[in-house]
């Protein structure tokens, strides 16, 4: 089957960007990213530069290989990273529209590739335990209830490919936030740091340059891994818990 790609060109994060048209022969067994693939080999073979995108585990694990296909950020598909997207996903004849995702916190380094240590950063405000939690039977003969464990794991499956970013119009992270701030804040080991680490991943992502939620839930639908909007929801409640508790009126 032939498919029309358009791709994103960009030399820099300075350089002026556009859109690159070619056609590709694939067959629909190919995932998206093997696709990929065989247009940089075909361009290197007709002697040009071929095109940067990221990747690593290509299993839905990491989220590196985000990018907005169509206008959607991991392209087609339920629940999945854009290198679990197969060929067979799009018609014989289809033309497809592939670009980074757009935030000012995730500038371009080059064609579909963003920096996205913005998210690095925000964890790295308030997302540890810095506490000492003990060695692992210390965490087993800690009581749990099963519906918290879940919830927590729930939040947990997170893992920070952006999508929310680009899906939201503001380019906010909230849902991203909520997400780190809740598998924590539900658990005994997040407790002591639980209201200084969402003012401090708060104040790090404004910093950022990330804007602010307005509830449209388009990140919840884009998130690969399903992270409810509940999160933002519990992050907000203890932003406000904990600056009430800062200026003692709690």
């Amino acid at each position: 089957m032939k498919i029309t790609l358009n791709v994103w060109r960009q030399a820099g994060p300075q350089a002026k960007g556009a859109f690159e048209k070619h056609q590709v022969d694939v067959i629909p067994e190919m995932s998206f990213l093997e696709m990929l693939d065989v247009l940089n080999e075909q361009l290197l073979g007709d002697g040009k530069e071929p095109f940067a995108y990221d990747h690593d585990c290509r299993e839905g694990i990491c989220g590196t290989c985000g990018a907005v296909v169509n206008g959607v950020p991991h392209g087609p598909g339920d629940k999945v990273t854009l290198c679990q997207v197969h060929m067979r996903s799009f018609k014989d004849g289809d033309e497809l529209w592939l670009e980074p995702f757009r935030a000012s916190a995730f500038p371009i380094v080059k064609d579909l590739v963003v920096d996205r240590s913005s998210f690095d950063r925000i964890i790295q405000a308030g997302g540890f335990v810095d506490v000492r939690t003990g060695a692992a039977q210390d965490a087993n003969n800690l009581p749990i209830s099963k519906p918290v464990a879940d919830e927590a794991f729930d939040y947990a499956a997170c893992i920070g490919c952006g999508a929310c970013v680009a899906a939201c119009p503001n380019a906010a992270a909230m849902l991203f936030m909520g997400a780190k701030v809740s598998h924590l804040g539900l658990l005994p080991q997040g407790q002591p740091e639980r209201d200084q680490r969402a003012l401090n991943m708060l104040s790090q992502a404004d910093a950022e340059g990330f804007g602010s939620c307005t509830n449209h839930g388009e990140c919840s639908a884009a998130c690969p891994k399903g992270v409810p909007m509940k999160a933002i929801m519990r992050m907000n409640a203890d932003v406000v818990r904990a600056a009430l508790t800062e200026t003692g009126t709690e």
